[in-house]
């Protein structure tokens, strides 16, 4: 709450300052050690020193400047070097209030990123292999950053780096040559290919020759092997397809689905330059690049001639640098690929460019069924969709048993059940490993996203047919601690979508969101809000409608969808 004002001072001074002395000083704003010095405190040591005046000028110069400002400011004491103030909150949270009304869904908006550019690199499921649940976590947590950052003022270019090249692919043509038959393949592709994946790994624990048959057939491939690229592009329509389907039902889409495939004629530039450079250096057949003591070195081309993944990531950076001209690029990927990005940061380095502190690993921890891992080569994959028609149809039942007569079910249910599963990750901080219980995600109470649906369902029937003025309000209400509390909530709303953005972290929002939905509840317990006093009446309904904003705004940036019934 307070924390707005201090931005405003903290402007305010430092343009006058600008203005008038032509001088970039840095003001500090803080809050005083001790409540009764008051709300917010300015020390002027700063000022002193660069215009070299005496400090009692400086101060009373001060107090000028925000005596000149509309800010709810009630006193102002000046003590030693340091200007103390007194905020008047009760007028402070109706200046909130009527702020988040004015702007609406705009409110919390934030130019912390006005006129920079981020790539984000995330969900890029690898192809052949069904979306499992395990690719939610990119998926949602890439998506929401994406949004997030822009609330932030960002320009953002997202990517489906897809998995659509490398020795996996090998394997399933092997598999496929072996013990594929396409008519059965056709009519559930995926579901098949998989099992074919599964087969191949099973076999290869008895038949160690089958990973060198895959290396070749990947290497045929490379050679642009005709029969094979055909298989290959069949698998990929075919994979695409599927993910199609989930990223529709999500209502998630990308600037660019270019993988891995995409980089193949890009690659040769990039070895040509660590040739050119003196960095390419054989060993034992293989091309590798050195990246200091303290780090393995970057395994450049295998000794087949094969490419590798991190050839790929690196012409990826410079095609994406070019293209995007990003001031940051962020690969939202799983915690077990620390080294890689190290590697890559480094080699950039090596190489002799300056933006390696540009690239951001995103990194978040594991989905867990039963505390195990699910792996495709071991068969244990839950998919993703299967997952998400479940979560809807539990959430039917429970609306069915809630509200029997509720138009559009079907469709209410649908975002139900997804905000469940969504929320579920999203509340989590992204580097820890998530337990999934579907059964606990799926529930109107607690800390689930149906439950936020449902405060801000309830806040839309109690405005329903209603009518306030938000310039007749009773601002003493707010000495009340359950009015400002609530208030005050609201009024964090920005600072937590910017410290989202600047950990790449939507659990910050998430947990922010079931702090003010739990907020709002206390206060329907205690408060009547539709009652006879008029200016009663207009500050709940006002409030009401604030917090209402602030969840509707919220609950987007998670990629979950607002309801005003269920």
């Amino acid at each position: 709450m307070i924390e707005n004002i201090k931005l405003e001072l903290k402007k305010l001074i430092e343009e006058y300052y600008k203005n008038n002395y032509n001088e970039n000083i840095s003001i500090v704003v803080e809050e005083p050690k001790k409540a009764e010095l008051g709300d917010i405190s300015i020390p002027m040591f700063t000022v002193v020193k660069a215009l070299r005046k005496p400090m009692p000028e400086i101060v009373n110069e001060a107090v000028s400047i925000i005596k000149s400002s509309d800010l709810p400011i009630l006193e102002i004491k000046p003590v030693g070097a340091f200007v103390n103030l007194f905020v008047d909150k009760s007028l402070l949270a109706v200046n909130i209030i009527k702020e988040a009304i004015k702007q609406n869904s705009n409110y919390g908006t934030s130019n912390i990123g006005d006129g920079l550019n981020v790539t984000l690199d995330y969900s890029s499921p690898n192809i052949a292999k069904s979306f499992s649940i395990g690719h939610l976590r990119s998926t949602m947590i890439g998506n929401s950053i994406k949004l997030i950052l822009q609330k932030c003022g960002y320009n953002t270019y997202a990517i489906n780096y897809l998995g659509d090249w490398g020795t996996q692919f090998g394997k399933m043509i092997v598999a496929y040559k072996k013990w594929g038959n396409k008519e059965v393949i056709m009519n559930d592709p995926i579901s098949e290919l998989t099992k074919l994946y599964v087969k191949f790994h099973q076999e290869a624990e008895n038949d160690p020759q089958l990973e060198d048959e895959a290396r070749e057939a990947f290497r045929q491939m490379e050679l642009k092997n005709p029969e094979y690229l055909d298989l290959w592009k069949w698998i990929r329509e075919e994979s695409l397809k599927e993910s199609k389907q989930i990223y529709d039902l999500l209502e998630i889409d990308f600037d660019s689905y270019n993988g891995e495939a995409f980089y193949n004629d890009k690659m040769d530039p990039v070895v040509e330059e660590l040739e050119n450079k003196g960095l390419l250096i054989e060993d034992n057949g293989a091309k590798i690049v050195k990246l200091g003591d303290d780090i393995p070195p970057a395994l450049i081309k295998r000794s087949d001639g094969g490419s590798l993944y991190i050839t790929r990531d690196l012409a990826a950076v410079f095609y994406r640098k070019n293209e995007y001209k990003f001031n940051k690029i962020l690969y939202v990927v799983g915690n077990e690929q620390k080294l890689h990005f190290v590697q890559l940061k480094r080699l950039i380095d090596v190489m002799g460019y300056d933006f390696s502190n540009e690239i951001e690993h995103v990194n978040f921890g594991l989905y867990l069924t039963d505390g195990k891992k699910a792996s495709t080569r071991k068969g244990n994959v839950v998919k993703l969709y299967d997952v998400l028609m479940t979560a809807i149809n539990l959430a039917k039942n429970l609306i069915a048993e809630k509200n029997p007569n509720l138009k559009n079910k079907d469709e209410i249910a649908k975002y139900v059940g997804i905000s469940a599963i969504v929320f579920a990750d999203l509340k989590n901080y992204r580097a820890s490993d998530v337990e999934f219980n579907i059964e606990n995600a799926v529930k109107f109470e607690g800390q689930t996203g149906p439950y936020l649906q449902y405060t801000s369902v309830r806040i839309a029937s109690i405005l329903k047919n209603t009518e306030f003025d938000v310039d007749n309000i009773d601002a003493t209400l707010f000495a009340k601690p359950h009015y400002f509390e609530l208030v005050k909530l609201v009024s964090q709303f920005r600072l937590n979508i910017e410290n989202a953005a600047k950990e790449a972290a939507p659990s910050i929002v998430a947990k922010y969101l079931l702090a003010l939905a739990a907020s709002f509840n206390h206060f329907y317990s205690v408060e009547k809000i539709n009652v006879d006093d008029e200016k009663t009446r207009n500050t709940n309904l006002a409030l009401a409608k604030s917090v209402r904003i602030v969840i509707n705004e919220g609950l987007r940036l998670l990629g979950i969808k607002y309801l005003d019934e269920m």
